[in-house]
């Protein structure tokens, strides 16, 4: 295991460097950052709560936190990405606090526990969903999430046609490299992440009241935002899952 978390600790301190070139990763236009923003508020607990951002990566809901008023603690287990949020967050003003480790070992405790993204990357999610369970006694888990992956036909289709078009435009990728092949396959979300899959996951690691929402409206931004090829072709659903209180 200590290999693996090592493997993946070396992949994203490389990625690091041009993680935020993809807008997905750091959104560029006012519309869709004012729709995340949105979903953000209506997802978190009222500010001020102290807010866990569990493979917070270069910033992207940590930042965004932190301007609605939370105080935000930013976990990851890259110091380099942590190093670009850090740098961020100087030139914002806002006040967040790094932290260097796995997701599985919060700090301390807090009112929320949120990701997004993280959890195909996780070797074990189930375990880790209930380490932030008691990392947020009473509080609430916030997973945000995409219909990624080869699991959906439809999404698989969409996957195709982007890397065509990507192609064709000579596009950087999302990413310095592809995901090692051997660490995704000891992945159990390796291959994407689908909402009822999901929604298990958090009941088994035993939270209450799992829930799902649709974040129709950061879609519809991010759509606005597209190419008239890629808008025909929509984006890829956003969702997240709620649980506790």
């Amino acid at each position: 295991m200590e290999d693996l978390t090592e493997t993946i600790r070396s992949y994203w301190d490389e990625d690091a460097a041009t993680y935020d070139r993809a807008p997905q990763h750091r959104p560029r236009s006012p519309a869709v950052r004012a729709a995340w923003a949105a979903a953000l508020e209506r997802l978190l607990p009222p500010a001020p709560a102290a807010v866990l951002d569990c493979g917070a990566g270069t910033g992207f809901l940590s930042l965004m936190a932190a301007r609605l008023g939370h105080q935000v603690t930013a976990l990851d287990l890259s110091p380099t990405m942590l190093a670009v949020l850090r740098g961020e967050a100087a030139a914002e003003g806002l006040a967040i606090e790094t932290v260097e480790g796995p997701a599985d070992r919060p700090p301390r405790t807090f009112d929320a526990v949120m990701e997004r993204h993280l959890l195909w990357t996780l070797p074990d999610p189930i375990d880790t969903l209930a380490a932030w369970r008691h990392a947020a006694p009473g509080g609430r888990l916030v997973l945000v999430e995409s219909l990624w992956g080869t699991l959906d036909p439809l999404e698989r289709v969409r996957r195709a046609v982007r890397h065509r078009i990507a192609r064709v435009r000579r596009t950087p990728p999302d990413h310095h490299a592809e995901y090692p092949v051997h660490v995704r396959s000891q992945l159990p979300l390796g291959r994407g992440t689908r909402p009822q899959e999901l929604l298990e996951m958090v009941a088994a690691a035993g939270w209450s009241a799992p829930r799902l929402e649709r974040l129709r409206d950061v879609e519809w931004a991010e759509t606005l935002e597209q190419p008239l090829p890629e808008r025909v072709l929509g984006v890829t659903p956003r969702f997240a899952v709620l649980a506790g209180c």
